[in-house]
């Protein structure tokens, strides 16, 4: 065995010492099926900006992903195909103008859009897209007075109740919403056969009596306000242009750009304005090319993959001297960001010292970023004060980014008012509000145990203890938000546990480890499915991956302090799956919305599998 973990190891190493740029990162793909790409030609079309040469490289990349049956999924074992994802593959197509409707496959694309109900079935964030380009009336259930804008944080159902890639994405929407805007061209398709029911028998919007009274009386607070609509339309163009990033882009994503340009137009900005412009242009910049294909990313993971890969290969030996990890550390230090954001309204004493995903993020950090980040330059801090500095800052930010409840958010502290939930939107509940969760609370523990030299007797660390025991699943896992999702979830929290002291032998991990026991795959391996995440249960898939299978067996390495025959199985799958290229090996492993948004980073089968096996070789042999 020690032969073969040497050999992966090592290959491993060389693979991404030829992939890393000459500025030190690493440029690998965020896969995000292909809502972007769709989106980036209806967008183009609506524009009237004719860039052929890229709107082509995207439509053969759509079809490509086309099933045999003419619909388009998600994830690989999605039953039949995604009907957001359709409509959304099969409008573009028809506004690129380089496919013919009359296609066999198109046609099934059009019958399976008619046979499960049409445009009213998509998802919210699909009919927002339709009614911007006039192909679908403004949703009810969108129509929040623009006037809460308004509202200061004191009061309820403000803004910045919601956390913040909520709030870019809601701000443009209300706009549109409220403007009813929408933009047709000569070149808009008719998808008028596929709306199939009238507007009248629609649901209609209905906020609980509590939430209408709470919108009332924030809304009186208003009435001493001359012309609040006209104030309000202007406050969100504030709100947006304040929080466009040198790109162009706003907060760094793709989705919320795109609803920001036709907020913009709604606003009477014309196509052609330099924001505009600009934000296309950095929309465009997301482009990532493949050996087969280009597709748009929704958020470029520079930062992320880079920090990851540093610390992954440290773990696996490669010392900080190494030119790879000197120029990776170098271009870390220079993305630690500086400037306050939107954070700092619920954490106002905090200084800036985290890390963002994106290379052009610049205001808003992520506490998984951070402690990425931190863990890579750990070394460097030693003997360097520049890097020590940076060092002290990051981990003081993460400790001050801890929720009241003991566990930690992802981007905004305490941002889980409940009601902000409650809106009647599907899935609304994973997107308004960033509480607690067992990945992120687990791995910022891991972190504070193994970098930072914290253990179970430091109060903060015992109020995240306290939070990961208080929301343990019944079966022994826990549920990871960022990641597919209970495997990923126990994982974190296993390791953040062990990393503060708690042993082995306590009943939390070895209900914990029971669980990832019962779950192994025949080969060794380790494999959920994404329905997991809508479900919001353990579902398994039919095969293991990678990324599932390192994080299952890192979380035994550490609990066993011996090689079991069940680490050994995993360690072996893990070497197997290396030399594959398959749907395993390219199915999303990252979580983005529920149901909707799943991200297959195109690193995840390098980095998780190195990190399992050297700390495999480091404890073992």
């Amino acid at each position: 065995m020690i032969n073969r973990v040497n050999d992966e190891i090592n290959r491993l190493i060389g693979l991404l010492e030829e992939k890393q740029a000459s500025d030190g990162a690493w440029y690998f793909c965020f896969e995000n099926g292909i809502i972007a790409d769709a989106y980036l030609i209806i967008l183009l079309r609506s524009l009237e900006m004719d860039d052929e040469a890229l709107i082509q490289t995207l439509v053969r990349r759509i079809k490509e992903k086309q099933t045999s049956s003419g619909t388009w999924k998600i994830y690989h074992d999605q039953e039949e195909g995604d009907l957001s994802a359709t409509v959304e593959a099969y409008y573009s197509l028809l506004y690129s103008g380089y496919v013919n409707p009359e296609e066999p496959k198109m046609i099934a694309a059009k019958q399976f859009i008619i046979e499960k109900g049409g445009l009213s079935q998509v998802s919210l964030f699909t009919k927002v897209m339709l009614a911007f380009t006039g192909q679908y009336h403004w949703p009810e259930n969108l129509r929040l007075p623009i006037e809460l804008i308004l509202l200061p944080p004191p009061i309820p159902f403000n803004i910045f109740d919601f956390v913040g890639y909520a709030r870019v994405h809601f701000v443009p929407i209300m706009i549109g919403a409220n403007k009813k805007f929408s933009l047709k061209t000569l070149r808009s398709p008719n998808l008028s056969e596929l709306y199939l029911t009238e507007k009248s028998n629609e649901s209609t919007f209905k906020l609980m009596a509590w939430q209408e009274k709470m919108i009332e009386n924030a809304l009186n607070q208003l009435s001493d306000l001359k012309n609040p609509r006209e104030l309000a339309f202007q406050k969100a163009e504030e709100f947006l242009l304040n929080r466009i990033e040198n790109d162009g882009t706003l907060y760094s994503y793709f989705t919320a750009t795109f609803v920001m340009i036709f907020a913009l137009l709604a606003l009477g900005y014309s196509k052609d304005s330099k924001t505009i412009t600009k934000a296309v242009n950095g929309l465009k910049s997301y482009a990532c090319k493949t050996d087969r294909y280009t597709t748009i990313q929704n958020s470029p993971p520079t930062i992320w993959d880079t920090a990851l890969i540093s610390y992954a290969l440290q773990e696996a030996g490669v010392p900080p001297s190494d030119p790879m990890i000197v120029k990776a550390n170098q271009y870390l230090l220079a993305k630690q960001r500086t400037k306050y954001g939107d954070w700092r309204l619920h954490n106002p004493r905090a200084i800036p010292g985290g890390w963002g995903f994106s290379p052009s993020n610049t205001i808003n950090p992520d506490i998984d970023d951070t402690t990425v980040a931190l863990r890579a330059i750990q070394t460097n801090a030693f003997y360097d004060p520049s890097y020590l500095y940076a060092w002290q800052k990051g981990a003081i930010w993460t400790l001050s980014m801890q929720n009241q409840d003991g566990g930690w958010p992802a981007f905004e502290k305490n941002t889980n008012k409940k009601y902000t939930s409650l809106l009647p939107i599907k899935g609304v509940e994973s997107v308004t509000i960033d509480p607690s969760h067992a990945d992120l609370t687990g791995r910022t523990l891991e972190f504070l145990g193994n970098y930072a030299g914290l253990n179970a007797y430091h109060p903060s660390v015992q109020k995240g203890i306290r939070w990961l025991f208080f929301n343990q699943e019944r079966n022994g896992s826990w549920y990871g938000r960022w990641g597919i999702n209970y495997i990923y979830g126990t994982w974190a929290a296993i390791t953040g546990l062990k990393a503060v002291g708690i042993p082995s032998n306590h009943p939390r991990i070895q209900k914990a480890i029971q669980w990832l026991l019962s779950i192994q795959k025949e080969d060794g391996g380790w494999g959920e499915s994404c329905i997991s995440d809508a479900k919001k249960q353990y579902v398994p898939l039919q095969a293991s991956t990678p990324s599932q299978t390192a994080w299952a067996v890192d979380a035994l390495i550490a609990v066993y302090n011996r090689p079991t025959p069940t680490i050994q199985r995993g360690i072996q799958c893990l070497i197997d799956l290396g030399k594959e290229k398959d749907w395993r090996t390219t199915y999303p492993t990252g979580a983005g919305f529920p149901g909707n948004f799943y991200i297959l980073y195109h690193s995840y089968r390098y980095i998780w599998p190195l990190l399992a096996l050297s700390h495999y070789r480091s404890k073992f042999l």
